[in-house]
């Protein structure tokens, strides 16, 4: 019985080590210009520049939404989240959420004999941590440390964490070291060593309302406060994603594990925080063009990814799904539409092949233009003939009407290669190339807004009241 015992052991090992371990980081309102890798000249990002260096950039990089609740609930289904029926970002008590018949790639993973946890931002639901809705251990997790949206009054000593259903009450510490601390104290303390594990770290940073510390802060003197808290609180973030790598080496994980670090969405270039920057790109957070979109974007798994590579192949959130199906050996689900596409093959620097092309729908978008879609180089976008959901994130039986009727019109056609920032529309030159990406920009149009369940009448209500402080603002106010 021992040498059974013994062999099983071997086997054991030998399959966990050929199956990777995943740490998925996700930044939240980190621009495509806000970390010094990415060419931003005022931010200080080290631990980022040092990974970048470790793997592979991804410079077309691309949430699948332009807001934080969609661009999340793509990440984990490898669906577009108008199909799937998270439009926007989600307020408390909400009747939206991320459905209990969506499978996410946390349930494939930990019905593969992985270990699971979520630490930081969850966002996919309405009534968090309330039996109405599914939790993220009712998605797959084993163990979740984790927020409804923000961390709030704010991000220095939150109290609305949550650990496994029970309420955490007020911590001491900033955001994103509380979270890098979650996080390390799993993979040390609370996992099931015998098994492979994925880690899914979701920073609050630099979402607003921003908390930094002081050693940070003093890293960027200026008048402006707000300009000091802003680019102090992506360090800040750096620095935990820094502590989070080095407790991968110290414990001797780096080889084995696939890590990936991006952002939900552009930058929210607010009037508290005006600093947030999309680079060369147009528009920012909310927006379908690039600068709403378009994110950073850094993978690295030894043996896979060579050191200090770039990558100009678009990707999305969409793939993230797929990709880590492929990379953990495990098939992706095959009863309902993915829209991603696994892009291992891009770590070995070759081209994707897509069934169906990248595709973005927001109603609420800040601009005229609702929808997009890129194809190669081509991007089209289009307005559409009525605005659903435009009343201050009211959802209301009008409203739900309106989504499912509304057609798109007027389009805007941009070749990405030769215009990065998206200024010179092509339609009248290009007329070809339109017709061709209007009849795919209508085909999958209908088909998402067609899947798109209809949520209940509900109506969101301000956020007045609430104990949310806004520290560090250019003002100086809380």
């Amino acid at each position: 019985m021992k040498h059974l015992v013994a062999l099983l052991a071997v086997f054991v090992g030998i399959t966990h080590a050929s199956t990777p371990n995943i740490v998925f980081v996700l930044a939240d309102d980190l621009g495509y210009g806000d970390l010094h890798c990415f060419g931003a000249k005022d931010v200080q990002t080290p631990n980022l520049d040092k990974f970048a260096s470790e793997g592979l950039k991804l410079t077309n990089c691309y949430a699948a939404h332009a807001n934080c609740s969609p661009s999340r609930t793509a990440i984990i289904t490898g669906r577009t989240p108008t199909r799937v029926g998270v439009r926007d970002w989600i307020p408390e008590e909400s009747p939206v959420h991320l459905r209990r018949s969506e499978i996410t790639i946390a349930t494939l993973l930990h019905n593969a004999g992985y270990a699971t946890a979520h630490v930081g931002k969850w966002h996919l639901n309405g009534e968090f941590n309330q039996p109405t809705q599914p939790q993220p251990g009712d998605h797959g997790f084993d163990h979740w440390f984790s927020t409804h949206n923000n961390a709030y009054p704010n991000h220095r000593n939150p109290d609305n964490f949550v650990r496994n259903g029970k309420e955490v009450g007020k911590t001491q510490g900033f955001a994103s070291q509380l979270v890098a601390d979650e996080a390390i104290h799993w993979l040390r303390d609370i996992r099931d060593k015998s098994k492979p594990f994925f880690l899914y770290v979701c920073f609050h940073e630099p979402h607003e309302p921003i908390a930094t510390a002081d050693e940070y802060k003093k890293l960027y003197p200026s008048d402006d406060k707000s300009f000091t808290a802003h680019h102090g609180n992506i360090t800040q973030m750096d620095a935990n994603f820094g502590r989070l790598m080095r407790a991968l080496d110290d414990d001797k994980l780096r080889d084995n594990t696939f890590v990936m670090f991006t952002s939900d969405n552009g930058p929210a270039i607010t009037p508290f925080h005006p600093h947030g920057s999309a680079g060369p790109l147009r528009d920012k957070k909310g927006s379908m063009y690039e600068g709403g979109i378009r994110i950073p974007g850094l993978v690295r798994w030894l043996g896979q990814t060579k050191p200090g590579s770039v990558s100009d192949e678009p990707v999305c959130g969409v793939d993230v799904l797929p990709t880590l199906c492929a990379a953990a050996n495990i098939a992706p689900p095959n009863d309902r539409k993915l829209d991603g596409t696994s892009f291992l093959p891009v770590l070995a620097g070759e081209s994707l092949k897509r069934s169906t092309p990248l595709y973005w729908h927001f109603n609420r978008a800040s601009s005229a233009m609702k929808i997009a879609i890129r194809v190669g180089d081509w991007k089209l976008l289009a307005a559409l003939d009525k605005n659903p959901e435009a009343r201050d994130n009211n959802i209301t039986v009008q409203s739900e009407r309106d989504f499912k009727t509304a057609e798109p019109t007027t389009f805007e056609l941009y070749n990405l290669k030769t215009d990065l920032t998206e200024t010179t529309n092509l339609i009248d030159k290009e007329p070809a190339k339109f017709t061709e990406l209007k009849a795919a920009l209508l085909a999958k149009y209908h088909e998402v807004r067609d899947d798109s369940p209809t949520w209940p009448a509900w109506k969101f209500t301000s956020a007045e009241g609430k104990k949310i402080i806004w520290e560090d603002t250019a003002n100086g106010k809380k």
